[in-house]
């Protein structure tokens, strides 16, 4: 079976240079409908920069980036967001003056009232979009557990709260494929097993989810498949439990301690 002809998502040869030092060398990736796949490797091994060229935050020097089929390369975030892949920052930068719910609002796609004909001479389609949209974002606040929050601006948020919200706002475009950015950077215990349980429910869904994290213990329980990167290039890939055993990775995250 060629798995990467039935990718939801496949990087093909994908390498990137900043001023002659590639950051990404010839790096392919496939990530298949259902699936919840890990990216790790040690600091500098090139995650972001291939987690930015999948995203469409920064093109590629050379390599294809294929999204359900559909040649994405040179397509931005914006365009990949409309085709149903959303990303999330490792540092979520919500509006902190809205509330939770404004915040979640403002992921709404494809809004009548959005263009000056569809505010003249579509009120009321606009009116009954603006009643879905906000059905739609209280539906999702409390599926991830910020209902008590809804009204409560963004900037009284914990680091883990703000992550929820964020995935809140990207839900609201109802992605078929996410990349997570180190959702477990900075959040404290509990609420770590709270986002865990909502990436494992979103992904019983049938969102697929490519996930860096430093986490070795919730990529472990969370990831049926790990890539790893080490100097910009794939080092292995497997099941995490097996992966995290080979000597070459333990090599890449230790180096002479090894």
């Amino acid at each position: 079976m060629d798995q990467t002809r039935e990718a939801v998502l496949a990087a093909h040869g994908l390498s990137r240079s900043f001023q002659g030092v590639r950051a990404v060398d010839n790096m392919s990736l496939s990530l298949h409908p259902g699936e919840l796949l890990g990216l790790i490797g040690p600091n500098g091994a090139g995650k972001t920069t291939m987690f930015n060229m999948l995203a469409g935050a920064l093109p590629p020097s050379s390599g294809r980036i294929e999204l359900a089929g559909h040649d994405v390369t040179r397509e931005g975030a914006e365009k990949r967001l409309g085709r149903g892949l959303g990303r999330s920052f490792q540092i979520p930068r919500p509006f902190p003056e809205m509330t939770v719910l404004e915040n979640v609002l403002c992921g709404a796609q494809r809004q009548s009232g959005e263009s000056v004909w569809g505010a003249a001479f579509r009120l009321g389609a606009a009116r009954r979009d603006e009643a879905r949209a906000l059905e739609k974002a209280r539906q999702i606040i409390e599926f991830l557990l910020l209902g008590h929050l809804v009204d409560q601006p963004a900037r009284v948020l914990s680091g883990g709260q703000r992550k929820l919200l964020e995935l809140a706002r990207l839900l609201m475009a109802d992605p078929k494929v996410l990349l997570l950015d180190e959702p477990a950077a900075g959040v404290n215990p509990s609420l770590l097993e709270e986002i865990m349980g909502r990436i494992v429910a979103l992904n019983a869904q049938g969102v697929s989810i490519l996930l860096i994290e430093h986490n070795m213990d919730m990529v472990a329980r969370l990831c049926s498949r790990v890539v790893v990167m080490a100097q910009g290039a794939e080092l292995a890939q497997g099941a995490p439990d097996a992966v995290i055993r080979e000597p070459q990775v333990i090599r890449a995250y230790l180096g002479d301690a090894a």
